[in-house]
Formats: C-alpha cells, structure tokens, sequence
C-alpha cells in the first residue's frame, strides 16, 4: 500500500516591499493577532513549508492556510484584510429617532403632564431601552425641568445695562449696595439628627412634622466691592421698617460719600422720595420687573437659607434671631466680592417644540 505524501504548499513569489511589511507586522506588539498568523501564513508559504506543518505551527487548520494563501495570491497585502461585514441591521435607527422627536411635540396621554420613557415606548410598541438608548443620544432628559421668568419691563436694556454697569464699572470713589428682604423666615422646632439609609450610609436627617414659633424677617444689605453683609432682623416688613434698616446702612459711610443702592420693585423700595430728599448721596436703581436675579443679594441669601437654615430646629424666634446674627457675624470676616458671571443680560428664550432645539 503507498503511503499518502504530506501536501506541500507551492512556492510563491512575495515582493521585497510587502516581505518587508509582512516581517514588521509579525513583530509587532499592537497589530491584531489573526493578522500577525495571516503574515506567518504568507511568508512560510512563500519559504515552501508544508500546509500540515504551518497549521500546526499556528494551530489552526491546514484550509485556512490555503484560503489566506489564494486571498494574498489574488488581492495582496489588502487581501489579508477582513471583508466588509454587513453586521446587524438597524432596527432602531434614524426613523425611530425621529419618531420619538415627534412623540415629545405632540400632547402626552391622558392623565400624564408629560411624556416619559414607558410612555413613548408603549406608543410605540418599542423596548423601553430602545427609547431611552435614543434620549441619551440626543442629551433629552425629561425628568429635569427648567423654570423661566422672562421680563416684560419696556426699560429692560437700560435698567439692566445700569445695573450691571454698577457691578462691572461703579463711580469712583462710590458705593454700590445690593439691598432687599427675606420676608416671613419660620422659627420651626423639630427634631434633627442623622440616620444611617438602606444602603449602608449616614444621612443628616430631620423629622416632618414640626411646631411653628412665629416668623422674622431679614433685612440685608451686600456691599458689592467686598461682600460684607449689613442685615437687621424685623418682626415685620413695612415701609417704616425698610426706612429705618436703610437710615442705619447709611450711618456705616460718610455723608459725603455716594451710594448707589440696587433694589427690586417691592412696593416698600418705592415711594421714599422724603427720605431720598434728606439722603441726597443716595441713589435708587431698580431692576426690572420679573428681573430681581439681577441684585447679588439674591445670591447671598441663597447661601444663608443652606447653611443657616436648612433643617435647622428652633425653640423660640429668639432663637432663630440669634442664628441669623451669629451667621452674618460668622460670614462677614471671610467675605469676597461676587463676580458678575452671566454672559447675556437678556429675556430667557423658551423654545415651544423640541424640534427648535433637535432637528
């Protein structure tokens, strides 16, 4: 009986070019390894090695040593390469990603205020995470919400041009003071303390319900090349109240010294042409209507409402008078000046559809 004699792989003739290509590529540390055993395939081919002897060398089968072979044969270096793949169709694609758009222009189902991911896949009749691979796509959150206050004050550019002409220019050698009230502060009692959540962590925490002890107001003026606070605590908010809280901001400066006050259009602010009369250094700059964002003490009292009174427990209005005290005093020392960061000093622009803003 003759014996089978191993197949031998013919010869072929491999340009110095791509030898040299094929060798740099069988070195190399980042090339995909079915590339690296591609170029191994070639050149041992190209030295006359057995078919049987590359696929055991590369432990492989001795047909794909002669499919890569014919490939280099008719193709070349490019034939080493993978053929272009069709993949997966697109199920959820363009035409999916437009038909959500159109689902957030149009009303929500009935009993809903808004549309959300189960609702736009049961419309539909796609998965949840379809919709929601989409929403990611497009940077459309619809959990989160803006509010707007758009000013309809016919003065709104020179009002606001003078204000922040203040803050970014102020007279020389003058004052300029953000002024306004935080009215009907509650002196709530209740207990507070910390608890430890279902997932292990430590919460600061306070009771729900609560007793009520009176309220108080805060008067406060933010002087805006420092950031010190001038407050006064009020049991009420009348005109008389805010005369006598800025009778008492206008002792800490000389009566030589102009003072330019920012304040919003609260009844109390208007109307004091008396006391303007006998305080010719002062000057009242009202921002406009539905604008009070413009006065940086809205900024200061933000910071008091955390850090003052959020969760806090209190006895008595007395007490709640002396932690507002004790914070401005804790406060003034370490005081700096806020820096004017809006880039536009216009009407907030709501876009009625999201195809403005999408499409």
């Amino acid at each position: 009986m003759l014996g089978i004699m191993p197949r031998k792989t013919p010869k072929i003739e491999i340009p110095a070019e791509d030898k040299e290509t094929l060798s740099r590529w069988i070195k190399s540390r980042t090339m995909p390894k079915q590339t690296i055993d591609r170029a191994k395939m070639v050149l041992d081919s190209a030295e006359g090695k057995q078919v049987r002897q590359i696929a055991n060398e590369l432990q492989t089968y001795p047909n794909k040593i002669i499919y890569w072979r014919k490939r280099y044969i008719q193709h070349g270096l490019k034939g080493l390469e993978d053929k272009p793949r069709s993949g997966r169709p697109t199920i959820y694609g363009d035409k999916f990603r437009n038909k959500i758009l159109g689902l957030l222009g149009q009303s929500p189902p009935k009993g809903l205020s808004f549309w959300d991911g189960p609702a736009l896949a049961k419309k539909l009749d796609a998965p949840v995470d379809a919709v929601w691979k989409i929403l990611r796509n497009e940077g459309i959150h619809l959990q989160r919400q803006r509010s707007w206050c758009i000013s309809t004050d016919k003065n709104f550019a020179s009002k606001a041009a003078d204000i922040v002409g203040l803050y970014l220019n102020p007279p020389i050698n003058a004052v300029v003071l953000c002024v306004d009230e935080k009215p009907s502060i509650q002196a709530l009692e209740r207990k507070t303390g910390y608890i430890m959540t279902d997932n292990g962590r430590v919460a600061r925490a306070y009771q729900s319900t609560y007793k009520r002890h009176g309220t108080l107001n805060l008067f406060a003026s933010l002087e805006v090349s420092t950031g010190k606070i001038i407050g006064k605590v009020t049991e009420s908010k009348k005109r008389d109240d805010f005369i006598k809280f800025m009778s008492d901001v206008v002792t800490e400066y000389s009566k030589d010294q102009q003072i330019h006050v920012i304040l919003d259009n609260y009844c109390t602010h208007k109307k004091n042409e008396e006391w303007l009369t006998q305080n010719k250094n002062v000057q009242f700059h009202f921002t406009p209507t539905s604008a009070s964002w413009l006065n940086q003490v809205e900024i200061w009292f933000g910071i008091f409402s955390r850090k003052a009174l959020r969760g806090a427990s209190f006895a008595s209005p007395v007490q709640l008078r002396q932690r507002i005290e004790d914070f401005i005093a804790h406060y003034n020392p370490n005081s700096k000046p806020f820096k004017w960061r809006k880039r536009e000093v216009i009407g907030a622009q709501l876009k009625d559809n999201i195809d403005n803003l999408i499409i």
